[in-house]
């Protein structure tokens, strides 16, 4: 797609390349990514040190008592939903690893470890996204809701598309070395340009490329 091409270039332009340092835990990532989901940075950020300071480690938190996690997360929202996901993620790959450690997803292909992650219950496309490209620097393009709002305005992604199906198609649009960028680019965007209430569309370096500014 040619108007993707353009917008890549301008991005980089406005706002850099990116590179990433591995994290060291992949679990933090995981639980965090969660923990992030329908609410802001900051109250996810809160229930993920309130839920570290209630337990210290992850193995404390896969045999605590579900309402007891609910209650470390509660200020990030939907605590009941959330605390499910995580239980629910960290017994499964404890059962299925043998340990809980996300480490073995490092020597393995890029599709065969989002596989492994999505058939994780409670693990969606976003989740499983950040997780390969932050920890383990593999070329997967998660879409958060920045990157799924400036993609739909712009008209890379079709407006009424779900989130699964965006999943797969950005995937496929977006070449491998550039999907952190991208990623990390249209999160910047998202937040100082794009925003969801009130964009600022008269200084946006995409508007000339954009359906949205130009409806």
């Amino acid at each position: 797609m040619e108007k993707l091409k353009e917008v890549i270039e301008i991005l980089k332009k406005e706002y850099g390349t990116h590179s990433i340092n591995e994290r060291s835990n992949p679990l933090d990532v995981l639980v965090g990514t969660i923990l992030s989901q329908n609410t802001t940075d900051k109250n996810s950020y809160a229930a993920f040190l309130s839920l570290k300071r209630e337990f210290p480690t992850w193995e404390l938190v896969l045999n605590a008592d579900l309402r007891k996690i609910q209650k470390a997360i509660r200020v990030g929202g939907l605590s009941k939903i959330k605390a499910y996901r995580i239980k629910k993620a960290l017994v499964e790959i404890k059962r299925r690893n043998g340990k809980l450690s996300l480490d073995f997803l490092k020597n393995m292909p890029v599709d065969e470890a989002m596989e492994f992650l999505r058939s994780v219950e409670g693990i969606g496309p976003k989740t499983a996204g950040v997780l390969l490209l932050f920890c383990f620097n593999k070329p997967t393009m998660p879409l958060d809701t920045h990157n799924l709002r400036v993609a739909k305005r712009l008209g890379i992604i079709p407006k009424e598309m779900s989130s699964e199906k965006a999943h797969k198609l950005m995937n496929e649009l977006v070449p491998p070395n550039e999907k952190k960028t991208l990623h990390i680019n249209f999160i910047l965007h998202g937040r100082k340009i794009c925003r969801a209430r009130n964009p600022r569309c008269s200084l946006c370096v995409l508007n000339e490329l954009c359906d949205y500014y130009k409806s």
